[in-house]
Parts: structure tokens; sequence; C-alpha cells
């Protein structure tokens, strides 16, 4: 059986970081989940005939379905599964329509567990799940409330089902970054350039979590700053980390 990478959200930011550094690795061929067909036909132009590009909308409960038709037909060995694909909105919650947060709570948390349902058949020994959840996911975060909260399932999820999965060789890492450069960040809000203290590269979030992935680590934390307030979020009350982040978005609101 062919073996193979599934990376969703593919496309662009962290997504595209993943797929390069997957291309390095021993597989056949490395599916590329994303809406944007352009953007995935570009990464098979860029990455060579292994790139498999799979154009679906995984908010969408038939393409999900398509999916798994899609992974019966081919029956590979899913050694790499990265469920990168995700929404965020910084906003007051009263801002988001009934159908943005349908659409973040099924990109963000249905789609992850629904996958990972879909794939497990197709796994073996050895196979690495990496969910990309985010330090948002360690306290909860107002004016990121919703994504905050989907990231804080995902990296739930993802640590309760590397436990599940132990006893069968299969490993599930949460990553958890902070600020990432990439164009999902809103780079200014009512006229004023926001600041993104501690802000990497997505090259280094993904090194990161591949390398943790391989030493069977449930968490991946790629900064000294994300470390930090890992340990502060578990030493303050979440009321004083909820002022603390007030504080540093006022001059935002």
């Amino acid at each position: 059986m062919k073996k193979i990478a599934i990376v969703t959200g593919a496309s662009g930011g962290i997504g595209q970081v993943f797929v390069r550094e997957l291309a390095k690795e021993a597989l056949d061929e490395i599916w590329v989940v994303g809406r944007n067909e352009n953007r995935l036909l570009g990464l098979k132009k860029e990455f060579g005939a292994k790139i498999i590009p799979v154009c679906k909308d995984l908010t969408v409960t038939a393409d999900l379905f398509s999916f798994s038709d899609l992974l019966k037909q081919q029956h590979p060995s899913v050694l790499w599964f990265v469920n990168n694909a995700g929404i965020a909105k910084m906003a007051p919650s009263k801002a988001f329509s009934i159908s943005e947060i349908e659409q973040t709570i099924d990109l963000n948390c249905k789609a992850p567990a629904a996958l990972i349902n879909l794939c497990l058949p197709f796994m073996i020994k050895g196979t690495k799940i990496l969910n990309v959840s985010s330090a948002s996911a360690f306290q909860p975060v107002p004016y990121l409330n919703l994504y905050a909260a989907s990231k804080a399932f995902e990296r739930s999820y993802s640590r309760a089902l590397h436990i599940e999965l132990m006893p069968y060789g299969i490993t599930v890492t949460a990553v958890c970054p902070g600020w990432v450069e990439t164009d999902m960040l809103t780079k200014e809000i009512n006229g004023k350039k926001v600041r993104f203290p501690g802000i990497v590269a997505p090259e280094k979030v993904v090194k990161k979590a591949l390398k943790d992935a391989k030493k069977g680590r449930d968490l991946s934390i790629c900064s000294f700053y994300v470390k930090c307030q890992h340990i502060n979020v578990k030493l303050l009350p979440q009321k004083l980390t909820m002022k603390i982040w007030m504080r540093s978005i006022r001059s935002y609101l």
C-alpha cells in the first residue's frame, strides 16, 4: 500500500510549510486538502508529482463523506495526518453571524474529529496525527472568544485521543503556537497597526511540531514566549489572565 500524508488547510501559511517539510519524508503521496483548487495545483507545481490535490470544503458534510470514499478507493497507509484548516476572527462575540459561528465550529472542531475517525482504519503503527491548535487554547480569550474556545476543544480532544491511540502505536500531538506570521493575522484594527508579541515564522512552528511528533509528545510549544505563557496560565487565576489580555488589546477596541 502506498504511504501518504494528509494536510488540510494546505494552500498557505502553516499548512504550506507542513507540505514542504513532509515532502522530505519517505512518502509516496501527500494529499493536500483545501477549497481553492488553483492554490492546491500550485502546490503540485511547486513540490512535484507526489502532491495530490483534494479540493474539499470541510465544513460541508457531503465533502467529508466524499473524502471517506476517496480513502476507500485508494486504500493508502496514512502515516502523517495534519489537521491545519481553521478560521479565526478577532471581534466581539455579538458581531458574529449564525453562519460564521457554524463555520468556525464546523471547521475548527467537527472537521478534525470527523476526519480522524474516517482515517483511523487506514492508520498503522507509527502514524502521527498533528492537530494545529493554539496558545489561545490555554485560557479564555475575550474578543477572540469563539476561536479560542474551538482551539481549547482541539487541544483537549488531541491529548485525550493520544492516550486512547497509544496502544496502537499512533500518536496525537496538539500544536499550540502563539502569533504566527501568516495571512490569517489581522494586521490593522480601527486604523491602528496591531502589535503581536512573540510572533514567529511558520517554519519554526512546523519544524518543532514535526520534531515533537516524532518524539511521541502530545503537546508542541515552539517558542520561549509561549512556554512562559503556558506556565503563567497555570499559576495565575483565569480572571487575572483575562484582565492582562484586555489591557493589552484596549487600544484596538
